[in-house]
């Protein structure tokens, strides 16, 4: 599969994690008595992974997030060439979403981006109020633990076709947890998108949302590397979903 056949795929795939994830967020989060509040955006989330990993992760192994790409090359399963026009397409996806997003959510009397418009945020930015330092252990932590699933479900030893659904579970797990710290990032494209449109405070605490998951998903993939390398595993993920 030529490279940029890999990007397309991946700009769409961001593209409708982004409008799926954060479009549930901000449509029908808090909908007037039929919301689907924290659990809803979770799955939301997870959702979109799984399903747009079925649909072009055979092509560009859905990545659908920088962090997860670099944690991948830290990995050795894809090559550095790969890194920037997957990321450069990724980024586009996701600012496209957040375009169509805004452009759904405006239609809407009283809408009012500054409020938040699914923009990740830590101190009084945070669902919950909470810190800095908390939402850094946070995005650390889960996108850490987010590669190690991806890692171990892509793995030639897995039970095949079935990564997708573990991967795409495991991002609901890590919304669940984290939407009241941060909003969940542990995607700096999912938090590039929608802070480009807030502006302001969003785009002064973007710095943490590209570090944190980037710091998680690197470690995640020198340790699997170290401690749970399979020699007979494929270089790239041509075949295998990983979002």
């Amino acid at each position: 599969m030529t490279l940029p056949k890999r990007a397309t795929a991946e700009f769409f795939g961001t593209f409708w994690l982004v409008f799926g994830g954060c479009g549930s967020a901000v449509l029908a989060a808090a909908f007037p008595s039929v919301g689907i509040g924290l659990l809803g955006v979770a799955f939301a989330f997870g959702l979109s992974v799984l399903t747009m990993a079925y649909a072009v992760g055979h092509i560009s192994g859905g990545h659908f997030n920088p962090a997860v790409t670099a944690g991948l090359f830290a990995a050795r399963r894809i090559p550095a060439s790969y890194l920037l026009p997957y990321i450069i397409a990724q980024l586009a996806g996701a600012i496209v979403a957040a375009g169509v997003l805004y452009l759904i959510a405006s239609g809407k009397a009283g809408f009012d981006v500054s409020a938040g418009f699914a923009a990740n945020g830590f101190g009084e930015h945070s669902p919950g109020q909470y810190s800095l330092m908390a939402a850094a252990v946070c995005e650390v932590v889960m996108t850490f633990m987010f590669l190690l699933i991806i890692l171990g479900a892509t793995d030639p030893r897995a039970p095949q076709g079935l990564a997708p659904i573990a991967i795409g579970f495991a991002l609901t797990l890590i919304h669940l947890v984290s939407i009241p710290v941060t909003n969940t990032s542990v995607n700096p494209a999912r938090s590039t998108g929608p802070a480009l449109f807030v502006g302001g405070w969003a785009l002064s605490q973007l710095w943490l949302f590209w570090v944190a998951p980037i710091v998680g998903a690197v470690l995640a993939g020198l340790i699997h590397r170290v401690l749970l390398h399979n020699p007979d595993a494929t270089p790239e993920l041509a075949r295998a979903a990983a979002p």
